[in-house]
């Protein structure tokens, strides 16, 4: 009998632990499915009633669906950041740990290799581009937008970061950053149409998973960084 639950506990062990990962994940593929959404909001239901496409729309059409994807993305974030409370997932715990000069640096580099993308594919500043473009009104929905936005790619992150360090122990890999490239970055190319895209939103996607790690998970700073390079 001792012999049997010698073999059998670490079966259990292994089983539990790759539930729990699980568990987790989904609550990154959640945040990645409000993201998705959007898409079925602008291509399936707007895009019927309206009869033309999401570029298109006027500034009301325009206003009211960037209101309606607030109210969907900020139910899909309440409900990822409540559940995982209740199950005792403590996804933005309180970090003492200082930031060293090396994560600095680190950080420096890759959020300035990101702005300098971001300059090059827009040819000059994206805020100013769009500011142009819109004009105030719809530049202040649309920003608001992006701040929500970050907010669930965030979460993918934090997810799916937990949730890999459950199966597969390190904590120094940017798991999290991983799942946002295949999630959100991939998304991108399917929405955007353009693989060049996809595939440059899968890089921010790396790039914002290994912040997550150099500020050592602090979510305050994470969250301001992240805005910082996806927003400017």
């Amino acid at each position: 009998m001792k012999k049997t639950l010698a073999l059998t506990s670490p079966v259990k062990k292994e089983k539990g632990r790759f539930l729990k990962g699980l568990d987790i994940l989904t609550y990154a593929l959640t945040a990645f499915l409000a993201l998705g959404c959007e898409g079925f909001l602008a291509f399936g239901i707007e895009q019927n009633i309206y009869h033309c496409t999401i570029k298109e729309f006027n500034t009301w059409q325009s206003i009211l669906h960037w209101v309606l994807t607030y109210i969907i993305w900020g139910a899909f974030a309440f409900y990822v950041c409540r559940s995982t409370k209740k199950k005792g997932y403590d996804l933005f715990p309180e970090k003492d740990e200082k930031i060293r000069p090396w994560q600095w640096v680190c950080i420096a580099v890759g959020v300035v290799v990101c702005l300098i993308s971001t300059w090059i594919d827009w040819n000059g500043s994206k805020v100013l581009t769009e500011f142009k473009n819109n004009g105030l009104l719809l530049f202040v929905f649309q920003y608001i937008y992006y701040f929500i936005e970050v907010f669930l790619v965030m979460l993918i992150i934090v997810c799916g970061q937990k949730a890999c360090e459950v199966w597969f122990g390190k904590e120094n890999i940017p798991y999290g950053g991983i799942i946002a490239a295949l999630t959100w970055g991939m998304g991108h190319w399917w929405s955007k149409g353009s693989l060049a895209a996809g595939l440059f939103t899968a890089f921010c996607g790396l790039v914002l998973g290994s912040v997550y790690l150099l500020t050592n998970r602090k979510a305050k700073l994470t969250y301001i960084l992240l805005c910082v390079i996806f927003i400017l």
